[in-house]
């Protein structure tokens, strides 16, 4: 692995250990040239995906950008991040275990914000904002109508089978 400071080509491990949901192995290396110290993280790859864009472009899947995407909708909101290694987890291996190897943004969009409504509604509204470009205070409010509906439907249903004999 080459060091991210000076480019050194061969660095060392100092410490190998599992991520805490055991989807990864976190890697401390040593560079021996300049001494600097960083870390890796080893995680499994079932199959090359690549993104289809909303312009038609393919590109390679890239997970950083996913969990940027993710962590910003979380921004100063108390979420436990394990929690949120989750939800990436969670679509990544839905994704490589769909049997599709080319998969449209609006596919992954649609995935991430089902795992947010069922994980935080605030982050749920925050990547829906981006996600579907909101470009007005009323792109707010109906998507709020249209969760606060759904949310009646859902307790009306439960509260249905509920009282049932």
């Amino acid at each position: 692995m080459r060091c991210p400071f000076c480019n050194h080509s061969d660095t060392s491990v100092k410490d190998s250990r599992t991520t805490d949901d055991q989807s990864a192995i976190r890697r401390r290396r040593v560079c021996g040239e300049c001494g600097s110290r960083f870390t890796t993280f080893e995680r499994i790859q079932l199959r090359e995906l690549f993104v289809i864009k909303k312009n038609g472009e393919h590109v390679p899947f890239d997970r950083d950008k996913l969990v940027r995407s993710v962590s910003s909708a979380m921004h100063k909101h108390s979420i436990d991040p394990e929690k949120i290694e989750r939800v990436i987890s969670s679509t990544i291996r839905q994704l490589e275990t769909s049997g599709e190897t080319e998969i449209s943004t609006r596919l992954i969009g649609d995935m991430v914000l089902q795992s947010l409504f069922n994980l935080d509604l605030v982050a749920y509204v925050r990547f829906a904002s981006i996600y579907k470009e909101f470009s007005n205070a009323q792109d707010f409010i109906d998507l709020i109508s249209r969760m606060e509906h759904e949310e009646t439907l859902e307790t009306t249903h439960h509260n249905h089978h509920s009282n049932a004999p």
